[in-house]
């Protein structure tokens, strides 16, 4: 049999959970109190909201928190049209301030 079909089998076989040796204090005891002490102090219950602190992070819990709304969209368009028109009056509209086209 090689290593590969025993190595296979033995995943099969449970371990011998009532052994002797098993009823005993386990040589894992203390190992094992100590994962225990350690989710005992963890608290409980869920955790507590996070705070926004930043600028975005505020605008994204006013608009996309809770209580979502379509602000953002009309802002976007806003800022689209705003940018639009510099880049328009920049590149085009400026030339023909004091004269007619």
């Amino acid at each position: 049999m090689s290593f590969v079909t025993r190595r296979a089998l033995s995943t099969l076989i449970p371990p011998k959970v009532a052994s002797p040796t098993g009823l005993g204090a386990a040589k894992d005891a203390a190992r094992m109190s100590r994962v225990v002490s350690f989710y005992e102090k963890l608290p409980r219950g869920s955790a507590p909201e996070v705070q926004p602190k930043g600028i975005f992070q505020k605008y994204q819990a006013k608009h996309f928190g809770k209580n979502p709304t379509g602000k953002p969209i009309i802002q976007a368009i806003a800022f689209l049209v705003v940018i639009g028109y510099a880049q328009a009056y920049y590149f085009h509209l400026r030339h023909h301030k004091n004269n007619a086209h």
